[in-house]
C-alpha cells in the first residue's frame, strides 16, 4: 500500500499536529515539561519539525538528481 507523494506530503504534518495536540490534552504540564527528552511531549513537539524538514531535503535531494540525469 503505497501513498502518492502529494498524500504523504499532506498526511504527515497532519498526523504529526495530531500528536501535538494529544500531548497537550494529556500532558498536565504541557510547556515546562517538554524540556526533557525521556518525556513523550518532547517527541511531540519535535516530529512536526523534524518531519517536513526532512520531506523538503528528500525532495531537493530527488529534484537534484532528476536536474541531474536531464542535463
Amino acid at each position: 500500500m503505497f501513498f502518492s507523494l502529494s498524500t504523504v506530503t499532506v498526511l504527515v504534518p497532519l498526523i504529526s499536529l495530531s500528536g501535538l495536540f494529544y500531548s497537550a490534552a494529556v500532558d498536565d504540564n504541557f510547556p515546562q515539561g517538554c524540556t526533557s527528552a525521556s518525556s513523550v511531549c518532547f517527541y511531540s513537539l519535535l516530529l512536526p519539525v523534524t518531519i517536513p524538514v526532512y520531506v523538503f531535503f528528500h525532495l531537493w535531494k530527488w529534484m537534484g538528481i532528476k536536474l541531474f540525469r536531464h542535463n
